[in-house]
């Protein structure tokens, strides 16, 4: 009998010859001794790597993003490109991101299929429109294996799935009516308005009629009666000549259209359009809108605008045109080839526009208007202890009714607007830029003072020649108007007669001590060579220049506002400000509040702080005294101007150079009056190539605070026969020729 412990050594020993058997193979022969055989080099081997379809896809997608459409275009199999040319390539994408108002594309691959020579690419593409939000569509590439290269096959589905087919895109538009913009009491000075344009044909206006005639237009439109008759008289005869006058609201027009309308020769042609008061109230701060222009089209589109939109060109028509435009709303529609609409694609509703309150005075700024016409030249008027911009007028002005197509007088007078003679469409307030003559004096006595090498009681004597520097002799503008010399003069008895010699010295003085640019660094302190800050109009920078340390005389000439020096009007009305509220330089700001129809103010004026000026309290009362003796003190440049004016004021005049032209005129002072219903004022007057200071620009100085604070003008420019009226120039006459004797 076997037992089951003398069975399990035999079974494990038939497993073991098991096992060594079937790790040999059946089949083969095992050699009994290892064979031998000769060492081969190692064989070359040559690998072609496959274009990847990916690759293609993505660089298509990026070209798309950064809308690179000629590399686009490249990526394009031979059939798509035989198909559409670049530029209808170009066009097509164009037009789509156009119509969609896109801002910008996103994409992304998800997946890719690819066979021996065609493949497939799923993409996520992400539009941003500017009008009706975000669409996210999930998109397929076909591309083609060409030349061993993955083109695409192009189809407008690319960027959106649903123009496949030859479905187009197109925008319903939804626009708010653009917002208005008021005076500081919440007059219009700019809304949608019924106007009628004026004019006359002077051969049809009855000669018995005339007078009366021009006498009702000038009520209507405040051109005078002499000047509507010198048009008259000028108009060629017998030729049915029309001469274009002004636009008019329809409510004030209605008022006297009984009278006017028995008139022969007037012409009125009524319109609707946004319409710009009296002409055009302070037209350089408001600005103005114009139709789109043709290259303007595919940029504006993106940003959500119609083509026949109108937008904001200049002032703060340009500046605030997000709040006066409101928010565009639209429903993106799919248009089959049929022209039906398939479905819409997203939508946004339009929000409410806003208007702008200023901080104009309307009739301060009317009269300010008024004050320079006739002129070249500007006047900033800026509350003093603010910022806020009172009045800017330009001079010329322009009428922004003339940007409406609508108004019939329109195509008869545009062209005078791009004059570039008197250049009427320039903010010579913002941004003319002027030497500054005599008036820089004040930055010139700042830095003297600063300096601690001069007090209110140093003296010079002021002859009418000036010889310290070796080689050069200046003169004090005393020799030139057979006035006598200054004599020994305090420095600010120096400013109140405004003695070059005096600041010739101070400049040579402060160069020769090693401070050479002492002058020009106050000057940028004071806020020149560089913008203001106002932002909601267009400015000039200026330029102050540093005198050259080899060269005082240079020196001499900066230190009288001459030079390279550069300023613009509301610079200067800026600093002027600021020496009379103690030394604070604000920002200037010409808007009070943005507010919608209904609901609270999104912005309101605040003061804002741009700079202190670094001079002492000491200091600067000394030149706040020197300027109020410049117009009360017998000996002050601008006494005579300002006889018998109430009002306590400070003011410094200018007459800067520019040659081989006249001089400017300049005169900047502000009031100190204190009052309580008025805060007192800063005020800047250029006059373009006229004369003195004194003479042009001081007289329109004393008539804006006149306007300011007693409501109207009260005394006469030396150059007017009655209040807005000049002076009629003498006839010529030609001498008679002395008979011959004999």
């Amino acid at each position: 009998m076997i037992t089951s412990q003398r069975l399990v050594p035999a079974f494990l020993l038939l497993l073991t010859f098991l096992a060594s058997c079937g790790r040999r193979n059946p089949q083969v022969q095992q050699p009994t001794s290892p064979v031998l055989s000769p060492t081969l080099p190692p064989a070359e081997i040559s690998v072609t790597q496959a274009p990847n379809a990916e690759k293609s896809a993505q660089a298509y997608l990026q070209a798309m993003e950064r809308e690179d459409y000629p590399a686009m275009y490249a990526l394009l199999t031979a059939a798509s490109r035989e198909a559409i040319s670049a530029e209808e390539f170009a066009s097509v994408q164009k037009n789509i991101a156009a119509e969609a108002a896109l801002s910008s594309v996103e994409t992304s691959i998800s997946s890719s299929v690819t066979r021996t020579h065609i493949a497939q690419v799923s993409y996520q593409i992400l539009l941003h429109s500017a009008l009706v939000g975000d669409l996210q569509r999930d998109a397929t590439m076909d591309l083609s294996l060409e030349n061993g290269q993955w083109r695409v096959n192009w189809d407008p589905g690319l960027t959106l799935p649903e123009l496949s087919g030859g479905n187009t895109l197109r925008m319903d538009f939804q626009i708010p009516a653009r917002g208005d913009i008021f005076d500081s009491d919440g007059q219009p000075l700019v809304a949608q308005a019924d106007a009628v344009a004026l004019g006359i044909i002077p051969d049809q206006i009855d000669e018995d009629e005339a007078d009366a005639l021009f006498g009702e237009l000038f009520r209507l439109t405040g051109i005078r009666p002499e000047a509507l008759q010198e048009l008259y008289e000028e108009s060629p005869a017998g030729t049915g000549w029309y001469v274009p006058l002004k636009s008019v609201s329809a409510e004030e027009f209605a008022r006297r259209q009984g009278i006017l309308t028995g008139f022969s020769g007037l012409v009125y042609r009524p319109y609707s359009s946004r319409y710009h008061f009296e002409g055009g109230i302070a037209p350089h701060v408001v600005g103005y809108i114009s139709s789109i222009q043709e290259e303007e089209v595919e940029e504006l589109a993106r940003l959500g605008y119609r083509r026949d939109q109108k937008i904001g060109r200049i002032g703060l028509e340009r500046w605030g045109e997000q709040h006066l435009s409101g928010v565009r709303g639209g429903s993106l529609q799919i248009v089959g080839p049929d022209g039906q609409i398939i479905g819409e694609l997203g939508s946004s509703p339009s929000q409410p526009s806003q208007s702008i309150y200023t901080t104009i005075h309307r009739n301060l700024q009317l009269q300010v208007q008024q004050a320079i016409a006739g002129f070249r030249g500007a006047i900033v008027v800026l509350e003093r202890d603010t910022g806020r911009v009172l009045a800017m007028a330009s001079s010329p002005g322009f009428d922004p009714n003339l940007f409406e197509a609508n108004n019939f007088n329109s195509g008869f007078q545009i062209q005078d607007l791009f004059d570039q003679q008197t250049i009427p469409l320039l903010n010579r307030a913002a941004q003319g830029q002027y030497p500054l003559g005599s008036v820089f004096k004040i930055i010139t006595m700042a830095a003297a003072l600063e300096s601690g090498l001069y007090t209110a009681e140093t003296t010079y004597d002021c002859q009418y020649e000036f010889n310290e520097l070796q080689g050069v002799t200046l003169y004090d503008w005393t020799l030139e108007k057979e006035f006598p010399p200054s004599g020994i003069l305090t420095l600010p008895e120096g400013l109140m007669r405004s003695c070059n010699n005096y600041f010739y010295h101070i400049s040579a003085d402060l160069h020769n001590r090693g401070l050479t640019t002492a002058i020009s660094d106050m000057a940028r302190d004071f806020g020149l060579g560089t913008a203001t800050g106002i932002e909601q109009i267009e400015e000039a920078e200026g330029r102050v220049p540093d005198p050259d340390p080899d060269s005082p005389l240079y020196a001499t000439s900066l230190a009288v506002g001459q030079a390279d020096l550069q300023v613009t009007p509301l610079q200067v009305a800026s600093f002027i400000a600021a020496v009379g509220n103690g030394g604070t330089l604000y920002r200037p700001q010409v808007v009070e509040q943005i507010a919608p129809a209904n609901g609270g103010a999104t912005f309101t004026f605040r003061p804002e702080v741009r700079n202190e000026l670094p001079v002492s309290e000491q200091n600067l009362e000394t030149i706040q005294q020197a300027m109020v003796r410049v117009v009360a003190d017998r000996r002050g440049t601008a006494y005579r101007e300002f006889l018998g004016f109430r009002i306590p004021l400070a003011g410094k005049t200018g007459t800067a150079e520019d040659p081989p032209r006249d001089p400017h005129a300049w005169f900047a002072g502000y009031t100190f009056a204190e009052r309580e219903d008025l805060p007192d004022i800063a005020v800047a007057v250029v006059v373009e190539n006229t004369g003195e200071g004194s003479e042009f620009a001081a007289p329109i100085f004393r008539r804006v605070l006149e306007t300011y604070f007693f409501g109207r003008p009260l005394t006469l420019y030396p150059w007017e026969s009655q209040i807005g009226v000049p002076r009629p120039e003498p006839e010529e006459t030609e001498t008679p020729a002395p008979e011959d004797e004999g």
